[in-house]
């Protein structure tokens, strides 16, 4: 049975460790995206409640993302990860717990939220730097495809899992489970023991610790171009799958169900695009990473243009694959070409500027929409985020940069 399981589970024990704890947590995330709504609602909150406490929630991850960069950075990565997970499964539980006994109200879930939002903004940049110190280098790449197949799958089985326990008991029943999968990563992180690191920084104080991980950002053209190419995909493609995209499957492709479908198929493609990720071995990643952002981009294309849902869904499900390529290649790239002591702040900077600055686009989206007409908005987005891509391609450090450490490492240039 273990030989069916890949090498680098079978060989690497503590990544198995944080993988299969990570692997509770992201489902429990899944059914969560699901459930949290259906409580707003359940407690009398209206739509534009459910809103607040969607941004209680990222407001917080805004905020400290850059502290969280730094502190990953000065403290052991797996014991803020730890931590996290701790404050989480007690907001989450605690919210659970209202939901259940009837007692929740729509500030008790904002002020909870927030709790959640901000311990998760120290969780990611530790995540991201604490890779390099449980998997060797020449298998960075193969456990961000296993850690992307377990997001990917999430989005598949997440919603199912959602729907039928909301239905068995209710959102609450729900947000219990996600809180009971941060006390199972938890508990996987508690056994985590990973190598020290042997790139330590000079002490410095905070702000000099921020100026130091933009240095890095600055000195790599690779880098700040790629964070580029990566915040216009975030801020102006992907509305049109969250915002967009509804509309028009409302009134057009028979709204939820075809929605539904085109989501599903989107899911099924990241998987595939996780295992591609997994077996390929490109000796100049990122241009195989720009080319897949390039096709991510035609997802607003793909929803403007086809009359379809099933078309849509087809495609859709490609540009699913491209997706997951992009993000495993560039987060192997950022692992293995960022020195160590810097990677959860250079991470805390690429979140920062790219999904950090989603909202953005989400808040513009329909907008721009209702003055220009929803079809030249999509076919626009899509234009734009290939021109990023292209762009991106056009960087020569990009181009060259090669799948291991064979680059000089320059020094941070000061901020």
């Amino acid at each position: 049975m273990q030989q069916l399981l890949p090498a680098v589970l079978r060989e690497e024990p503590q990544f198995a460790r944080l993988f299969a704890g990570q692997s509770f947590s992201v489902l429990g995330d899944r059914v969560a995206m699901v459930a949290t709504p259906f409580a707003v609602l359940s407690v009398g909150g209206s739509v534009t409640d459910i809103g607040l406490v969607g941004a209680a929630g990222l407001l917080p991850m805004l905020l400290f993302t850059l502290v969280g960069g730094v502190w990953a950075d000065r403290f052991p990565r797996h014991r803020i990860m730890l931590l996290s997970d701790l404050v989480r499964f007690a907001a989450q539980g605690a919210v659970a717990l209202l939901l259940i006994t009837g007692r929740a109200e729509v500030a008790h879930l904002v002020v909870l939220t927030a709790v959640f939002g901000s311990a998760s903004a120290f969780f990611m940049p530790a995540a991201t730097g604490l890779l390099p110190l449980v998997v060797p280098v020449e298998r960075l790449r193969e456990a961000n495809a296993l850690r992307g197949l377990v997001l990917s799958s999430g989005l598949v089985i997440g919603p199912a899992v959602a729907g039928g326990l909301v239905a068995l008991a209710g959102p609450g029943g729900a947000l219990a489970l996600d809180a009971a999968s941060f006390a199972v990563s938890a508990a996987f992180l508690l056994r985590l023991r990973p190598r020290p690191s042997q790139d330590q920084p000079a002490g410095l104080s905070f702000l000099g610790e921020l100026r130091e991980g933009w240095g890095h950002v600055r000195s790599r053209a690779w880098v700040w171009s790629g964070m580029a190419a990566s915040g216009v995909y975030h801020v102006v493609v992907l509305p049109s799958i969250f915002v967009l995209g509804p509309v028009l499957s409302e009134q057009e492709w028979g709204g939820a169900a075809g929605w539904a479908a085109v989501t599903t198929a989107f899911g099924v493609g990241a998987v595939v695009g996780d295992l591609c990720a997994y077996r390929l071995r490109p000796a100049r990643p990122l241009v195989l990473g720009a080319a897949a952002l390039a096709v991510s981009s035609c997802q607003a294309l793909i929803i403007g243009a086809s009359p379809s849902v099933t078309v849509v869904a087809v495609l859709e499900a490609v540009t699913g694959v491209a997706v997951s390529l992009f993000f495993v290649l560039w987060e192997t790239s950022l692992q293995i070409h960022i020195p160590e002591h810097a990677l959860s702040r250079v991470s805390s900077y690429d979140f920062l500027l790219s999904s950090g600055l989603m909202p953005l686009g989400l808040m513009v989206a329909g907008p721009v929409a209702t003055t220009f007409g929803l079809r030249p908005t999509l076919y626009a987005m899509t234009a734009i985020g290939v021109l990023a891509a292209v762009l991106l391609l056009c960087v020569p450090a990009v181009r060259a940069l090669p799948a291991d450490r064979a680059e000089p490492v320059p020094a941070p240039v000061p901020a």
